[in-house]
């Protein structure tokens, strides 16, 4: 076993088992919780187009046994010592999470590596569960928030698996198969993929001879089709898409850039930090000028998402029909002038001090600092979450205006509005 080596101020430890898995340990001896969190590098971006869906159905079908584990003997086990078991999935990873007392960390540990490692994937199971997650889909489909964000990604992101639901689609869902699902499981359910975060109230010692027992024994690693090498189509201008939807109350507009990938992450924090400039709090540009002065939105808000290939900004507000084009024309103009004029200090004070507050109070339990490393494992590497406030902190005026002028451009976003029936 190799230590890495790690960020001075990073307060976990980073280890590398023999067999190529990541553990990320930090001891909390005052807590008596423990929080495992298994996070992989197999989401959506890691299928072929014609298995979309297959990360999302896979996370489902872990949970329905192995030779040794039965279905629904899992949630026993973890229940039955009074834990919380979950799992995600996104376009970059996959993670399955555990909360238990310390001490059954053994006891719960050893389950979830042998589903993790030895799904048996059913073919009884896999036809049952394809149905639960067909309605998964329909009831997403119902939802005007869920339809509206995969228009706006599939407009931005064309035919990047960005572009795609995460849930698949029918069409996709329904030919696969127990073989190839079990064929996507052992392609990327390898040890190379995969964190074993651990962070609570547990010696790193025990930690590391428990995953060392636990996720020792890996399947041969099977092939899968290619996916072709997907690249992100450039706008080419202003790409607007109307949607009519029932169950709307009021209009919407979500406008979108595509940011900087993993390769560029400081530039992600300037984009997070532009965000709360415009549109956190009432004295934030946007909210000032468009709900609090113009009276032109109802609420207004704007977001970041880092991702690992290109991350995503986007600005959404509640608003009546009849002002739409003209809070377009503003929000653009907005950021015209962000990107020609540096805010002030006291401005940029005011978003540094929000996102460092943010940061504080998302670092506070175990699980938040368990979900906090794995992430950052599957898209860079877990020492760099700790200099998030660093790096906020050092940005300046100048260069979050270069920021602004390369990646928030009045010519090239995709926007999408949504009207009631």
């Amino acid at each position: 076993m190799s230590k890495l080596s790690t960020i001075a101020t990073f307060p976990a430890n980073v280890f590398t088992l023999d067999n190529g898995l990541t553990v990320i340990h930090q001891e909390i001896p005052a807590t008596p919780v423990v929080v495992v969190d298994v996070w992989v590098r197999a989401g959506a971006t890691r299928e072929p187009e014609l298995w979309s869906g297959m990360a999302h159905f896979l996370e489902h079908m872990i949970f329905k046994g192995t030779e040794k584990i039965a279905p629904g003997l899992f949630d026993w086990v973890i229940e039955s010592r009074g834990g919380v078991a979950n799992a995600a999935t996104s376009h970059d990873y996959a993670h399955f999470f555990i909360t238990s007392a310390a001490q059954y960390l053994e006891e719960t540990l050893s389950p979830l590596a042998d589903l993790l490692l030895h799904a048996a994937i059913p073919d009884d199971e896999f036809v049952r569960e394809r149905s639960v997650v067909l309605e998964e889909l329909r009831q997403s489909q119902d939802s005007p928030d869920w339809i509206e964000f995969q228009a706006m990604m599939e407009t931005l992101y064309g035919n990047h698996p960005y572009g795609r639901s995460v849930l698949g689609t029918e069409a996709t869902l329904m030919p696969r198969t127990p073989d190839e699902m079990r064929q996507f499981h052992r392609c990327h359910y390898q040890p190379e993929n995969m964190a074993v975060v651990i962070v609570g109230g547990v010696s790193e010692k025990r930690s590391q001879d428990l995953v060392s027992e636990a996720f020792g024994s890996f399947y041969h690693r099977e092939e899968c089709p290619i996916t072709n090498g997907y690249h992100q189509p450039q706008l080419r201008g202003i790409l607007h898409e109307e949607l009519l939807l029932p169950n709307v109350e009021q209009p919407r507009i979500t406008m979108a850039w595509s940011g900087p990938g993993v390769e560029n992450i400081r530039h992600g924090y300037g984009l997070d930090l532009i965000s709360v400039l415009l549109a956190e709090g009432r004295t934030s540009r946007l909210v000032q000028l468009l709900r609090e002065d113009r009276q032109l939105v109802d609420c207004i808000s704007s977001g970041f998402s880092l991702q690992r290939e290109s991350s995503l900004f986007t600005i959404n507000a509640c608003l009546d029909i009849d002002n739409i084009e003209e809070v377009e024309h503003l929000i653009c103009e907005c950021l015209a002038n962000l990107a020609a004029t540096p805010m002030s200090s006291a401005e940029l004070d005011r978003c540094k001090r929000l996102l460092c507050n943010d940061y504080a109070f998302s670092t506070e339990t175990p699980g938040q600092l368990a979900g906090l490393y794995g992430y950052y494992f599957t898209v860079a590497k877990p020492e760099i979450s700790v200099s998030y406030p660093h790096q906020i902190k050092s940005l300046e005026a100048e260069e979050l205006q270069e920021i602004a002028k390369t990646y928030l451009s009045q010519e090239r976003y995709a926007m999408t509005v949504v009207k009631p029936i």
